[in-house]
């Protein structure tokens, strides 16, 4: 994942997002996802804010806030330490990113002890189980199964657990669209 990752430029793509609490459904988001090398980033959300747009790039301690793409001269500037742009688990958006994902896998790999037999291949894509800190704080130790697309070598589905089993959110990323020379105009608010 680290060298097909080197050697993409930009990339877009379809994030559903289902995040629990106490093993229990509790919030489903959906949105596209746009990313530029120089880590700009675009969510433009479907589901439940349909209007919303935030911006960030590489960098900037604030996102910009489009909150009515209808209406492009409203927009606001927030501290991107602001839980109003978290996701429910925490998560920055400067965090977002395969490339910040990507980089967490490798730590863990190298920083917490895994299991030998969970890792599982098919012609179209690999799984695996990794035991890894947490991801916002690095402070939890938790199970996540991720999936692995062979065509593009990116994740196409995150699942995160407790280590008592209870999931804490699965993430499915479909429809990637890489190396489209996506405009500088889209991460311009």
């Amino acid at each position: 994942m680290e060298s097909a990752f080197k050697t993409v430029e930009d990339y877009s793509c379809e994030v559903k997002q289902t995040f629990y609490k106490g093993g229990e459904k509790s919030e489903d988001y959906q949105f596209k996802f746009y990313f530029k090398k120089k880590k700009r980033i675009r969510v433009d959300f479907a589901h439940p804010h349909s209007s919303l747009i935030i911006f960030y790039t590489e960098g900037d301690k604030e996102a910009t806030i489009l909150p009515f793409r209808f209406l492009p001269a409203i927009k606001f500037r927030v501290s991107i330490e602001n839980p109003i742009i978290h996701t429910p688990a925490g998560q920055w958006i400067n965090q977002t990113d395969m490339g910040y994902f990507i980089n967490f896998l490798s730590k863990n790999l190298e920083q917490v002890k895994q299991k030998d037999d969970e890792f599982y291949e098919d012609k179209d894509q690999i799984r695996f189980w990794l035991s890894a800190m947490d991801y916002i704080e690095g402070k939890n130790l938790e199970k996540y199964h991720i999936f692995v697309s062979k065509r593009y070598w990116l994740p196409t589905r995150i699942e995160r657990y407790d280590l008592g089993g209870k999931p804490l959110e699965v993430s499915t990323i479909q429809n990637y669209a890489i190396n489209t020379h996506l405009s500088d105009k889209l991460f311009n608010p």
